[in-house]
């Protein structure tokens, strides 16, 4: 009689490791009966709403500083619409980013997987929200705003060098920080309904692709080599650094009349930015601290982004 020997459980400091493929199977099911298709989903046509905002003020880069004090309500509603903007030039340039890491993660494994399914149907989602980003930006009437040509090429250094644990840690920081915007945005009735709208699909669409990522990068912090957790360590504390300054692209500022040092100081100093971002990233850095990730190095990295309390 033969007996087989079952492969030891993957267990971490947050318990034991779901199969890989189950949880494919159930974000398969969950992306049957919940995507979306913008184009015929959202209203294109409507009008935008006079005296709506195209971001909540809160979530605003100067909201409470003293320029957003001096500024009119026209200005900071249009301040608003370049924010947006921007970040939906930033989401762009993201899951540009975030689709090929998802190639490369699938590329060595077997085709007819839950597990290679799911990640090509993820990236049918984030092809259909890139469109939506675009076509919201010239909605909206203000310019695309890319990101830096430092940061460019670093993320093309990323893309190339990154292993699969330091993939999975940058999709996160890149989904999970305006993914908690975008839920204190789509349920506010201030905002324009179109931008409600694509955050809500957004949303609803990308809670999925957070499962996927952080179930994938508990499974390779729990089996890597400890240079390659390490090196997670590091590059993620790096991938926060530059993802803090990226976020909102300073042109915005010259773009609606105000002096750009001025503008970026005052967001520095500001108190309320600092807790809006950190609020922000709250529910990913407990995670990866508890993973693991938050530590030596890295840790310090991700405290001198602003990111981590």
């Amino acid at each position: 009689m033969t007996s087989t020997i079952e492969p030891p459980a993957l267990r971490d400091a947050l318990g034991l490791l779901k199969d890989r493929e189950q949880v494919a199977e159930r974000l398969l099911e969950s992306s049957a009966k919940h995507s979306f298709d913008p184009d015929t989903e959202l209203d294109w046509d409507a009008p935008f709403e006079d005296g709506k905002w195209f971001w909540p003020p809160e979530l605003v880069s100067l909201y409470d500083t003293p320029l957003w004090k001096r500024m009119s309500e026209e200005q900071r509603l249009d301040l608003a619409r370049h924010e947006s903007a921007a970040l939906a030039s930033l989401g762009i340039w993201f899951e540009i980013i975030l689709m090929q890491l998802l190639v490369r993660h699938i590329y060595d494994r077997p085709v007819t997987s839950a597990h290679v399914r799911y990640a090509l149907t993820e990236i049918a989602d984030e092809c259909r929200h890139s469109k939506m980003f675009a076509r919201l930006i010239q909605k909206g009437g203000a310019p695309t705003y890319p990101v830096s040509p430092l940061h460019h090429n670093l993320a093309r250094v990323l893309k190339t060098v990154s292993t699969t644990p330091g993939s999975f840690a940058a999709t996160l920081l890149g989904e999970e920080i305006l993914d908690w915007m975008q839920r204190l945005t789509f349920p506010d009735e201030r905002v324009q309904p179109l931008v409600r709208g694509v955050t809500r699909i957004h949303v609803v669409e990308e809670a999925r692709h957070v499962r996927y990522a952080r179930e994938e990068l508990r499974r390779q912090m729990a089996t890597c080599p400890r240079w390659e957790a390490e090196l997670t360590r590091v590059s993620s504390g790096q991938a926060a650094r530059v993802f803090a300054v990226a976020f909102v692209n300073p042109q915005v500022y010259e773009n609606v009349g105000l002096d750009r040092r001025e503008a970026v100081a005052q967001v520095r100093a500001s108190g309320h930015r600092r807790e809006v971002m950190q609020s922000g990233a709250r529910r990913l850095t407990e995670f990866l601290d508890d993973i693991g990730v938050l530590r030596g190095v890295g840790r310090r990295l991700w405290k001198s982004s602003g990111l981590l309390a």
